[in-house]
């Protein structure tokens, strides 16, 4: 089990079963939700500089 962040939201997703995935740039992403998800492929370079030092609450943000 590999824990990541998801970088839309910052919480840890299991990468080897997350259901939602995305690779920018030949990297893979995975997200906890779908939202995230559209999120993140709809403006990847926004979500990969976007500070997660303290986790967002994204509660009714990405559908989750």
């Amino acid at each position: 089990m590999a824990q990541v962040k998801d970088v839309v939201c910052g919480m840890m997703v299991d990468s080897e079963t997350a259901e939602y995935q995305s690779e920018y740039k030949g990297k893979p992403y995975y997200f906890c939700a779908p939202g995230c998800k559209r999120a993140f492929d709809a403006n990847p370079e926004t979500c990969l500089g976007y500070d997660h030092d303290e986790q967002q609450n994204h509660e009714g943000l990405y559908d989750h």
